[in-house]
C-alpha cells in the first residue's frame, strides 16, 4: 500500500477492526452489484470509496429523468445513457483506484453463475423476485455470500444469506419462490428517496464487513425499516430444512 492509499483510507486503517490488513483485503476483493438504481447507487458509491479493488456493476437499463429523485449514482447530463456507463463515470471520479467493470445487461443463466462464482461478495440491488431468486440460486451453488436489499414506499429491508455456513438460511428459505407472488415496484407504488440510500448503505456496510471479516453480519436475520416512524426491527430467519434451493448444500 503506497503513501497515497494510506492517506486515502487512513480513517479505515485507524479502526482496529480493519487496519492495514483489512484494507488490503478490500483492495484484493471483487464485488458484484446487480442493479445500478436506487439501492445499487449508494451501495456502489460506498464500496468504491471504501477501497473495493474490483466492482462489477450489472444493469441493462438507461438513465431516465424519474430515476434522478433517488438514484444518486447518476446526473441529469446522463439521461439516456446506459446506467452502467453513467455509473462508471461517477465511480471513477470518486475513486480512480477502484476497477469498475460495467455489464450493460440483466445477468441470467450461465452469465449470472459465472459472475457470481468470480465474486467475493454479491449485492442484490434488483427490483424483482425473478432476479432475486436467480441470484440466490447462483450464490448457493457457488458458496458466495449474498447481501439482499429492497425498498418500496417507506419500507425497507436488508438481509445477508451466507452459503459458506451450513446453518445459514438462503433467500428461498425466507421468501419461497411462487408463481402467485405480486410484484410491487416503485414505478407504481412510489418510494421515499432517502430510504433507498439508507438500505443501499447498509448493504455496502454488510458487504465490506464480510470481505474484511469483522463484526457480526446479518446472516440469519432480516432487518426491517419503517421509514415513516424511523424504527428498525430485527427478525430471526431460520434455515428451512426442506428448502428446495439450499437443503442439499
Amino acid at each position: 500500500m503506497n503513501d497515497a492509499a494510506l492517506l486515502r483510507y487512513s480513517r479505515h486503517i485507524l479502526l482496529p477492526q480493519i487496519g492495514i490488513e483489512g484494507q488490503e483485503r478490500l483492495h484484493s476483493a471483487r464485488a458484484l452489484v446487480l442493479g445500478a438504481g436506487g439501492l445499487g447507487s449508494p451501495a456502489a458509491l460506498y464500496l468504491a470509496s471504501a477501497g473495493i479493488g474490483t466492482l462489477v456493476l450489472a444493469d441493462g437499463d438507461t438513465v431516465d429523468l424519474t430515476n434522478l429523485q433517488r438514484q444518486i449514482l447518476h446526473r441529469t447530463a446522463a439521461i439516456g445513457q446506459p446506467k452502467v456507463v453513467s455509473g462508471v463515470a461517477t465511480l471513477n471520479a470518486i475513486n480512480p483506484e477502484c476497477r469498475v467493470i460495467p455489464l450493460q445487461e440483466r445477468l441470467t443463466g450461465e452469465r449470472l453463475s459465472a459472475e457470481v462464482a468470480a465474486a467475493d461478495v454479491v449485492l442484490d440491488c434488483s427490483d424483482n423476485f425473478a432476479t432475486r431468486h436467480a441470484v440466490n440460486r447462483a450464490c448457493v451453488q457457488s458458496g458466495k455470500p449474498l447481501v439482499s436489499g429492497a425498498a418500496i414506499r417507506f419500507d425497507g429491508q436488508v438481509a445477508v444469506f451466507d452459503a459458506r455456513h451450513a446453518a445459514a438460511p438462503c433467500y428461498h428459505c425466507l421468501f419461497p419462490e411462487a408463481e402467485d407472488v405480486e410484484e410491487v415496484r416503485c414505478a407504481v407504488m412510489g418510494v421515499f428517496a432517502p430510504l433507498t440510500g439508507i438500505i443501499g448503505a447498509v448493504q455496502a456496510a454488510e458487504a465490506l464487513k464480510l470481505v474484511i471479516g469483522c463484526g457480526e453480519s446479518l446472516a440469519g436475520r432480516l432487518l426491517l425499516l419503517d421509514g415513516l416512524a424511523m424504527e428498525w426491527r430485527s427478525i430471526s430467519v431460520p434455515r428451512d430444512p426442506q428448502c428446495l434451493v439450499c437443503s442439499t448444500r
